[in-house]
């Protein structure tokens, strides 16, 4: 009995050192595709952005004044993130217009992430150009 157990050890350690090495190898490809790209650039920002601020402001319809960046790379904080700034006079609560403000779009991984009112300085020198889409909401 002694000799048949030692012969049924012998032959599986071989086959297991295999998957075992198969298995390891498998794993590091995974391992590669599963890398989020934080900072890829947000192809489709501008109608992410009208159907955020769609659901985010009071009274999204009759925007006025409505100006849009391009996404650019930009330092906030200790993270780099693509940025867009925007601006536009939006209605209150009461249906009254507020007056311009300047906000800025958050981009993680192409995608949004936020629109807040911007930063002191986040959109100095931003090149605005019309944006169309938002006051049609």
């Amino acid at each position: 009995m002694a000799g048949g157990r030692m012969r049924l050890w012998k032959t599986p350690w071989p086959a297991f050192v295999v998957t075992l090495a198969l298995g390891a190898c498998a794993g590091f490809g995974a391992q590669k595709s599963d890398v989020i790209e934080e900072n890829a650039y947000p192809k489709s920002y501008r109608s992410a952005i009208v159907d955020q601020l769609r659901l985010q402001l009071s009274d999204p319809k009759g925007i006025r004044e409505a100006f849009l960046a391009e996404p650019t790379l930009k330092a906030h904080g200790a993270v780099t993130r693509y940025i867009s700034c925007l601006r536009f006079n939006a209605k209150g609560p009461k249906g009254d217009y507020q007056g311009s403000k300047e906000y800025a779009a958050f981009f993680f991984a192409g995608g949004l992430t936020q629109v807040t009112v911007a930063p002191d300085d986040l959109c100095k020198g931003a090149a605005y150009q019309p944006f169309p889409e938002l006051e049609r909401l």
